[in-house]
């Protein structure tokens, strides 16, 4: 029997395929040759949203988005690696064996275990105002303390949402970021599944933190998860989001999307840790926007993947708005390519706008910048900051930058400087010099180089981070 329902093509095939493995005709391996095999159709688009029993509305922007999907060329900037990418070869849909709770005990022990390792329960427990859960194509858990709740706040599964509340999600669903933006964007927009939906009313000011928390669970998936964040004037929320997935043989993809809405006085702040294994190929489309005297922060550690892409960017609608993007990438291995970066578009009078970029490339691994500033006529008054460091810790390691920033404004003011670092041998002979290991120095110069990024995250995350990144030090060979 198939234990899981997976949809990837041509339903009529898979249908069969699966009476097949039924009747021991095929094999499980065989079956899953069959609907690999049949390419991204509108059938398959129209069976993902007849099992999550979604509206009309939904159904037909799902197929506007494969429609985009279709024509759209592979963005040019992409290297040939992921340009390359034969989507028709994926698991576009996997439903995990776990129906949703709000109880961890309910959770199946094989599903439960991947995230007691990473010990998100007991963060929950211990400082987490809410959380949602994601495995693989949907949400198992859903938990929000009554305190969160009393204030008006919703915080429900993006798939929940569509049902609910209707209303808000065709406002606001792929608005800021929609699917002819580019070609993957059109694609997380026919294959979305799970994520997160949370609404704060005016003056709702959630004080702990929330956090959504993705897996992938097997090898050849996609995952397409979709969180949506609406701030009501003068609100806020630290929402964290967490990605992990286990080794694999063969490769994953994750094409996730995140929109920020900060109406007037909101505060939105949003940190992801990525720690995806060197198997996931990583794309995250985050955009947000601001209106008067909004404030929009983004935290982003980019720490896992072979090859991500993620630009947190903001629009500056109001004035007197304001945004701040802090993004680390660890580009830790031969063949690794982390390719990052920021965008402040600055559309209103007397906004600011900050992006700092730490980058650390050791291995023979690649770190790119790339970013954009830009500033509306009329937006006077308004000043934006640039600061981009790449840190290499060996010969074979590479960095690239490409700040772009368009200024239609002469009352305005925009600062852009990078530089590149080499691991200082002084530095260095200093530490150990004074009792200190090589390879306790060689941490303690990366983790001060992150220093601007590591005090803007919670303590535990902070914690976590530190230890991923001395791991990948010492695994690499980066520490003698």
């Amino acid at each position: 029997m198939v234990d899981e329902e997976r949809i990837s093509i041509d339903m009529n095939e898979i249908l069969n395929a699966a009476l097949d493995v039924k009747n021991n005709v095929l094999t499980q391996q065989e079956f899953h040759k069959v609907i690999t095999e049949a390419g991204l159709s509108k059938d398959i688009i129209e069976e993902i949203s007849r099992l999550k029993k979604e509206p009309e509305w939904m159904l037909r922007l799902r197929l506007k988005g494969l429609e985009l999907f279709e024509k759209l060329p592979v963005p040019n900037w992409l290297p040939p690696f992921v340009r390359d990418i034969d989507i028709s070869k994926l698991e576009v849909y996997i439903k995990p064996a776990a129906d949703k709770t709000s109880s961890w005990d309910e959770v199946p022990p094989e599903i439960r275990s991947y995230y007691e390792k990473l010990g998100i329960p007991q963060s929950e427990q211990k400082y987490l105002g809410g959380l949602v859960a994601v495995f693989e194509s949907e949400s198992i858990y859903e938990g929000v303390k009554q305190e969160i709740q009393r204030k008006g706040v919703v915080m429900i599964t993006m798939d929940d949402a569509v049902k609910k509340y209707p209303d808000a999600v065709k406002e606001y669903f792929t608005k800021i970021f929609p699917p002819s933006d580019h070609k993957f964007a059109a694609l997380h927009t026919a294959l979305w599944s799970g994520g997160v939906f949370m609404y704060l009313p005016k003056g709702a000011k959630i004080l702990t933190p929330v956090e959504g928390f993705f897996i992938i669970g097997s090898e050849m998936e996609g995952q397409f998860e979709h969180t949506l964040i609406i701030g009501d004037e003068g609100s806020y929320v630290h929402f964290i989001e967490g990605c992990s997935a286990p080794q694999f043989k063969k490769f994953s993809f994750h094409d996730g999307m995140v929109e920020l809405y900060a109406k007037k006085n909101a505060y939105i702040k949003f940190t992801t840790v990525q720690n995806w294994s060197r198997n996931i190929i990583n794309f995250n489309n985050k955009r947000a926007w601001a209106d008067e005297n909004a404030t929009i922060e983004w935290v982003e550690g980019s720490l896992g993947s072979k090859y991500s892409f993620t630009y947190p960017s903001t629009i500056l609608r109001g004035k007197g708005a304001s945004s701040t993007s802090l993004v680390v990438t660890l580009a830790s291995g031969e063949g690794e390519w982390k390719d990052s970066g920021s965008k402040m578009i600055h559309a209103a009078p007397y906004t600011r706008s900050k992006v700092i970029s730490k980058n650390i490339g050791f291995g023979g691994g690649v770190n790119v910048y790339r970013g954009l500033v830009k500033v509306n006529k009329g937006a006077v008054g308004s000043k934006a900051f640039v600061k981009c460091d790449s840190l290499m810790l060996d010969a074979k390691t590479k960095a690239y930058t490409f700040p772009h920033n368009q200024v239609f404004e002469e009352d305005a003011e925009v600062a852009h400087e990078a530089h590149t670092f080499k691991m200082s041998e002084d530095q260095l002979f200093y530490l150990m010099t004074r009792g200190i290991s090589e390879k306790e120095a060689v941490s303690m110069l990366v983790l001060g180089f992150m220093d601007e990024i590591m005090k803007e995250l919670p303590f535990e995350y902070a914690t976590m981070l530190n230890k991923v990144i001395k791991l990948e030090l010492e695994k690499l060979g980066a520490v003698a």
